[in-house]
Order: structure tokens, then sequence, then C-alpha cells
């Protein structure tokens, strides 16, 4: 993958847990924690506004357990940090990258992030096109020859994929957060909540929007906009920072 660092958010409904995890995770290198939550309910309710490669969650919560909460981000990597040891079994039949018994030390904590970053490389070395569910079956879909995603306006779970060959398909039922998670990051990116670019059809842009090589219904140049959650990300895949 790119040298862009992982976004992380954490959930623990317990304060000085909270605080030492994100202590811990400030001492590893390639992380940004974007968020810290003691309450699920607040997750689940903030999550979509963020922009985040993949969680931490404790397991026992009032409300929502950690695997609740793993269904809801199940398009995203997932490290289990808890004091029960007995739920590592059901962690990992639901393909949690890592289960780690508190309490944590800085080098287990490593262990388990160096994990989420080995999926990131191997996602972006090996593949160049990923099977998708669409409105028209199951399709192979070829990474370089998609120029932008947009959400659905009939169903907010979709999103159309727009190719070079200006056809389009919609693929069902994927977040946007589940696409990050297979294409290439060294040319998606997320510039707003309804839309993801690839690189090349950027032509020029600013801090609100950027002017792409592609046609609008009047034969004019399509302007998307650029939001202020996802400015730095875009920037720093320009910059390679």
């Amino acid at each position: 993958m790119s040298n862009r660092k992982l976004k992380c958010i954490i959930l623990d409904d317990e304060m000085p847990s909270l605080k030492f995890l994100k202590i811990l995770l400030g001492q590893l290198e390639g992380i940004e924690i974007v968020k810290v939550f003691n309450d699920p309910l607040m997750l689940v309710k903030e999550y979509r506004e963020l922009e985040f490669d993949f969680c931490i969650l404790d397991v026992e919560m009032p409300q929502l357990t950690g695997f609740d909460i793993a269904e809801i981000l199940r398009d995203y990597p997932i490290i289990f940090a808890t004091a029960y040891k007995q739920y590592a079994s059901e962690a990992f039949d639901i393909n949690a990258v890592d289960y780690i018994t508190k309490p944590i030390s800085l080098q287990r904590l490593k262990q388990a992030v160096e994990k989420v970053k080995s999926r990131f490389s191997k996602k972006g070395a090996d593949l160049t096109y990923a099977q998708f569910n669409t409105d028209k079956g199951k399709a192979l879909i070829h990474f370089d020859k998609i120029l932008f995603i947009r959400n659905s306006d009939v169903d907010s779970r979709d999103k159309i994929l727009f190719f070079e060959d200006e056809t389009d398909v919609t693929v069902k039922n994927i977040s946007f957060g589940g696409l990050l998670t297979v294409l290439p990051d060294s040319d998606f990116v997320r510039i707003n909540k309804r839309e993801i670019i690839s690189l090349r059809i950027v032509k020029f842009f600013n801090s609100e929007e950027i002017v792409t090589t592609l046609k609008d219904q009047l034969d004019k140049p399509m302007v998307l906009g650029l939001r202020e959650t996802y400015r730095k990300s875009f920037m720093e895949l320009l910059t390679g920072g």
C-alpha cells in the first residue's frame, strides 16, 4: 500500500482502558486515531461520517456488544481488545484480524496492527480485480476500468460504478468502506459522503472541489465536491504523504 497512515477508531466503554489504548496506539508508527468512543450507540450514530480503515473494539458493553458492532462494521478489519478470553473463538469465526486480552502490552498491540497493515498491503499489491454482486448478477470488475463511484439514489446501500467505456453497473449492498478495502489505495480515494474517485479523472482541484476529465449531461467538465472530512486523505494521496 502507499505510505499513508492507517486510520483507526476505538470503542471501549471503560474510560481508563480507552485512554491506555490511545496512549499505546500513539506509540505505533503509521497509525492515526480518528476518534475514540466509550458508548457503542454513539459509534453507530457517527461512524458513517468518519473516514477510517479499521477499528478496535471491546466485547462486553452495555446495550450493544463488540460483536453487534462488528456486524455493523463488517466491511472493516476488526481487532477485539477485551478482558474476556472466552470469546476468542467467536471472534475468529467472524474473521476478526486479531483478539487481544487485557492487560494489553505495546508489543501485542503492535502485532495485531501489523496484521491489519498486512491485509492492506496484500490488497494493494496483489489484486487488480474483484468479484461483486451487481444488479446484473455476479461480475468480475477490473479496478483500472473504474473512473468513479457514486451512492445509488434508489438505495443508499448500493453503489454505482462508472467505467471508462461510459457504461456503469450497480454493486449491491456494499459500503464505501467495503469498496475501499479492496480498491488499490494508491489510486482511489473518497472525496465526500457520496463519491469515491480514481485519481485518473482529476484535472484541476482546490480545497473545495475537483474538476474532472469527465463530461456532464451538458458536455461540460464534471465538477465534484471535496469535503473537509476527506480533504486530508485526498491531498496525502496526491503528494504521496
